[in-house]
Parts: structure tokens; C-alpha cells; sequence
């Protein structure tokens, strides 16, 4: 029997989320031209508002009684509130066994629903602040690209929800399937890192008696800051600092700097040509070996894979001359 993949349309619904899951699974053919998948888009009703199109679907959602498994597209707004026939649907889907996915803000519906409670979920990264909010039960994690809990699955924004279309097929008809629909896609079968290497991180800014201080921490992130030296550029002890610095900010004076650090470093490899060891010296950081450990670490990718993805600059002559002064980098 065909696998049937049903694709809920709301109201709202994000059009590129709904198509990116049709054309993964609605492609894909054997080499006797027999589909994998029986794929059907349904809705509540006939007539959907997806913002600049309107959208006509042929099934309603009857049709997810046989769905083997259920995809819940990104919605504009996360926090309007949602159909009690949709949730009560994916519910029953849920409780027969059907596998429930969601692309992007989807996941906002699948937590109504109070699928997601007790269990790891993501979502775009700019909503999971607002996921983790309203549905404190809900252990987001805004870094990867997706989340495998079995029998129910989310995924981070746009084309992170091809990560999870494919995952979805190679856990259904293998590897070699799986590679196969990627290419059809033209996309990567396995991405290397999450959602983290697309997050911006701005240090959190203070409006209290530490704002002035935070400049100009900023403007000398390539000096050997300690705390001890922040402390007395603030002319207070380290102990008032540190309680001063967690309360306005929120964090401590040391992973602020980091973050900082990386967020600089970030805009270099974007920016700039010059190499690792040189941006990594003029973000502050005394061992190469430290700054790619952290840069992974908070960015999700090594600092080569990022510039790789952001920054089309090759160094050259002129260029790399102008950028091999560590100290150029600071300004």
C-alpha cells in the first residue's frame, strides 16, 4: 500500500512550506514510474487564504483518517488562534498512529494541539523565544534544523523543512531514496549544522549604568579582557560588576563577551578575506584552536563552512594585503 502523506492548509498557511513538502514527497517514483507516496493536500475548506494566493484544495480533512503521515505547514501569524476541527483532527490522526510533522511555525499548531507537550521541538528561529513562551511545556530547541521524536517530528524554517521532508523518506525507503529526492530537489541529502549558523546574536544591550561600559567593551573586543579589567574600566569591584552585569543583562560579563566575540567574527568571515587565525586574533581570542571550538559551538558550523555559505570574497592581492593587519580588523 502507498505510504499517504495528507498536507493540512490553513488559513495563513506559508505556500513555499506547503509546496516545498509536495514536491519532495509528490516526485518521487520507482523505477517503474509507480509513486512512493500518495500525496493529497486537504483543509477544512474548499477556499484557503494563503496572503498573496488563494489556494482551491480538493480534499477536506476526511482524508487524514488513512494518512500515514500528516504535514503541518508554517503559518504568517503562530499565535492566531486555531480551528478546533483542525486540532481535534490532528488529534485522531495522532491516536491511530499517524506520523505529524511541521514545517516552521507549524509547530505553534501541533503545540495547541498539546502534541509537542513533554517532548524536544523547533521552529523558526526567530519564534522559538515565543514557542518556549506560550507553551512552557514544549522543550524548544532553536539550533537545528530538526527534530526526530518518532512519531512526531518538527522542523526550522523554510528550507530546513527539505532537511525534514528528506530525513522523513530515508527513514521510510532508505538512503538510497533518500539521495535520489534530494537530487530532485537539488538539495544537499544530510546539511551540516542547524539553524544556529543563521541566528544573529546580538549581546543584549543594557539601558542601566552599564550601557556606556558595553561600548566600549565592544570597541576593544581584541584586547585581553577579564573580568577583573571590565570591572575597573566600570570603576566597580568584580563582585558589584558580576551582580550589576546579571542583573541588567541577564548574563555573565565573560559568556557576553564571547558572544560578542563570535558575533564580530561572524561579520569578518561575511565581510572580509582574511584568514582564520587573523580574524580569530582580532576578535580577542589567544589560540585559533579556542576560537574555532567556540565558533562551532555557539554557531553550529566550523568558521570555514560559515564563510563558505555567507561570503563570496576570495583573498587577492590588494585586498588580502589591506586585511592581513590583525589590526585593520578592528576597525
Amino acid at each position: 500500500m502507498v505510504h499517504r502523506v495528507c498536507i493540512v492548509a490553513m488559513d495563513q498557511v506559508i505556500p513555499y512550506d506547503l509546496t516545498l513538502a509536495y514536491e519532495v514527497f509528490g516526485r518521487l517514483r520507482d523505477d517503474r514510474g509507480k509513486p512512493f507516496y500518495d500525496v493529497r493536500v486537504c483543509a477544512e475548506a474548499a477556499r484557503v487564504d494563503a496572503g498573496a494566493v488563494g489556494l482551491v484544495v480538493p480534499f477536506g480533512l476526511e482524508v487524514l483518517a488513512r494518512a500515514g503521515t500528516v504535514i503541518v505547514p508554517g503559518i504568517e501569524n503562530p499565535l492566531a488562534p486555531r480551528s478546533k476541527a483542525i486540532l481535534g483532527a490532528l488529534h485522531r490522526a495522532h491516536r491511530r498512529g499517524a506520523r505529524i510533522a511541521s514545517i516552521c511555525s507549524g509547530a505553534f499548531v501541533l503545540a495547541e494541539a498539546g502534541l509537542l507537550d513533554g517532548r524536544r521541538a523547533t521552529t523558526h528561529w526567530l519564534c522559538a523565544d515565543q514557542l518556549a513562551s506560550r507553551y512552557p511545556k514544549v522543550q524548544v530547541d532553536p539550533n537545528v534544523l530538526y527534530v526526530d521524536e518518532g512519531e512526531i517530528v518538527t522542523s526550522a524554517g523554510a528550507s530546513a523543512g527539505i532537511d525534514m521532508c528528506l530525513h522523513l523518506v530515508r527513514r521510510d525507503f532508505g538512503q538510497a531514496v533518500a539521495a535520489h529526492a534530494a537530487r530532485l530537489a537539488v538539495a544537499p541529502v544530510n546539511r551540516e549544522g542547524g539553524q544556529a549558523q543563521f541566528i544573529r546574536r546580538d549581546p543584549p544591550r543594557s539601558n542601566g549604568s552599564l550601557a556606556r561600559h558595553l561600548e566600549w567593551v565592544a570597541a576593544h573586543l581584541a584586547d585581553p579582557l577579564t573580568v577583573a579589567r571590565m570591572a575597573a574600566q566600570a570603576g566597580m569591584s568584580e563582585r558589584s560588576f558580576a551582580r550589576h552585569f546579571r542583573e541588567q543583562i541577564g548574563t555573565t560579563p565573560m559568556q557576553w563577551l564571547l558572544n560578542a566575540r563570535i558575533r564580530r567574527a561572524q561579520e569578518l568571515l561575511e565581510s572580509s578575506a582574511a584568514y582564520v587565525d587573523q580574524i580569530a586574533a582580532a576578535c580577542g581570542f589567544q589560540s585559533t584552536v579556542t576560537f574555532r571550538s567556540s565558533f562551532r559551538r555557539i554557531a553550529g558550523v566550523s568558521p570555514g563552512d560559515y564563510r563558505r555559505r555567507f561570503n563570496d570574497t576570495r583573498p587577492s592581492g590588494a585586498l588580502q594585503s589591506r586585511l592581513g593587519d590583525p589590526v585593520a580588523l578592528k576597525q
